[in-house]
């Protein structure tokens, strides 16, 4: 076997997997470990809250309420944005809420 044939292809795997791992990474990896509930979890549940939505935005954060982590996300359906929020240690949807036009 021609170890350059093997070797282009291998290396190019590699360099697209560093990117699309870098690609989801989320604001707040850092509390991770202490949520209970991981991001595919929470996506799955804000998802469920918007039906038919898609995910803009996401991250994981130190908030009053619930457990005092969630994670937040961003989901765009018809033209209107959601923020969804969801209890990082229990799944709970704490906040399923229109954005207005002046949202951060």
């Amino acid at each position: 076997m021609n170890l350059k044939r093997l070797f282009i292809p291998t290396a190019s795997a590699a360099a697209v997997l560093a990117v699309t791992t870098a690609a989801i990474a989320y604001s707040g990896q850092q509390y991770a470990s202490q949520a209970a509930i991981s991001i595919t979890k929470a996506r799955a549940i804000a998802l469920k809250a918007v039906p038919g939505g898609k995910i803009a935005g996401e991250e994981l954060e130190r908030e009053a309420g619930g457990s005092g982590l969630r994670y937040s996300f961003d989901v765009k359906v018809k033209g209107t944005t959601h923020e969804v929020a969801v209890d990082a240690r229990t799944g709970k949807v704490l906040e399923n809420s229109i954005e207005g036009p002046n949202s951060d």
